[in-house]
């Protein structure tokens, strides 16, 4: 019995006749772009968020560049953000002419250290991107508090956090924008690539209209130079057909997850994810386990043919890419033994109980 790290097939047979007529319902009305059912998805996360605007985007990655415009982040600025996530919310900085400013991360968490940022702080800083990495919300309020007294920005990069709560808080609803990814393999997943940004500032949600559309403001007229980066109608509509199911979807998460950490407590070789006290909702975009002995245990896996993946091989400090600012290679150690150690094993919904009872036998004979 394989056992794969996703299976999106699943929740489509789940859902299919929903799926299937969302689709043909768009096909029939043929408004592709920027459609009626964009206009309900933006409402809707919006109102997940606890915000007042919801603003549908190409990609992750695209929410985050046109946030980072809509925050005034301009050619020699400089960003922190974690030095441990996907490439995109680094990327985008260096794409608009800034300097990433990395920092190390939290041990437990692998979110970024509130207590090592204000130390990167410069006159050129303008902005600060929280990752809110594998589903858990970084600790915003002391991250808050020191953009507050720096004048400073703040992109919630919750591309892996949609619907996680902190203190309470929805992810993305804390900052000045939050953004999200729809890639398939989030806990929302559409059809292909999509984003959003969340915000509460009109004017802000105003500009950033403006950008997703190369710029223009009103239509055939541009005051700046914006992008093509619109959410397609066909992706916003089977989203709203997955939408409600978001929270029981999460929750089942979380059922996995409990069973993971009972299963390994007794492992000493094993560090499973910490939940902080401050995180009253983690929706487990990965289930992320550390190892020193993490090579042993992913041959094992790989035998057993159960699905893993390793999130991230190498921080952004050791990228060749940055390579041009100057950081040396045994900065940002809790980093860098993430990066060595770290590994992701199955955790969605419809995983069954015998599939996660063979990733917990396999683990638990590799270190055994």
């Amino acid at each position: 019995m394989a056992v794969p790290l996703l299976d999106i097939h699943r929740q489509y047979v789940e859902l299919k006749p929903q799926m299937d007529k969302a689709v043909l319902d768009v096909l029939e009305h043929g408004r592709f772009i920027l459609g009626p059912e964009v206009t309900q998805l933006e409402q809707q996360v919006a109102e997940l968020c606890g915000v007042q605007h919801g603003l549908g985007v190409a990609s992750g990655t695209d929410a985050l560049l046109i946030a980072l415009r809509g925050a005034g982040v301009e050619p020699g600025d400089e960003i922190i953000t974690s030095d441990f996530s996907f490439f995109a919310s680094a990327g985008i900085i260096s794409r608009l002419g800034a300097r990433p400013a990395f920092v190390d991360i939290e041990p437990e968490t692998y979110n970024i250290d509130p207590n090592l940022i204000e130390a990167a702080i410069t006159p050129k800083t303008k902005a600060i991107i929280p990752v809110h990495l594998f589903g858990q919300v970084a600790d915003m309020d002391p991250i808050m508090e020191i953009a507050h007294r720096h004048n400073l920005k703040v992109v919630e990069d919750a591309a892996q956090a949609i619907g996680a709560e902190y203190k309470g808080r929805p992810a993305g609803s804390i900052g000045d924008f939050g953004c999200f990814s729809f890639y398939p393999s989030k806990n929302l997943g559409g059809g292909g690539d999509g984003g959003m940004i969340v915000t509460n500032n009109d004017t802000s949600d105003k500009f950033c209209r403006s950008l997703r559309v190369h710029g223009e403001s009103p239509k055939y007229f541009y005051h700046t130079i914006g992008y093509n980066s619109r959410l397609h109608t066909l992706q916003a509509a089977m989203l709203l057909v997955k939408l409600p199911h978001l929270r029981q979807w999460s929750e089942k998460r979380i059922e996995h997850a409990a069973i993971y950490e009972q299963a390994f407590a007794g492992l000493s070789d094993i560090v499973t994810p910490m939940v902080k006290d401050y995180t009253t909702f983690h929706i487990y975009n990965q289930y992320t386990l550390a190892s020193p002995r993490r090579e042993q245990i992913l041959t094992a896996l790989k035998e057993e043919k159960i699905g893993h993946c390793i999130y991230y091989p190498l921080p952004f400090h050791r990228q060749v890419c940055f390579a041009d600012l100057g950081y040396q290679a045994n900065d940002f150690p809790v980093s860098n033994q993430a990066a060595d150690q770290v590994f992701s094993i199955p955790v969605y919904p419809e995983m069954s109980s015998e599939e996660q009872q063979k990733v917990i036998d396999t683990i638990t004979r590799a270190v055994s």
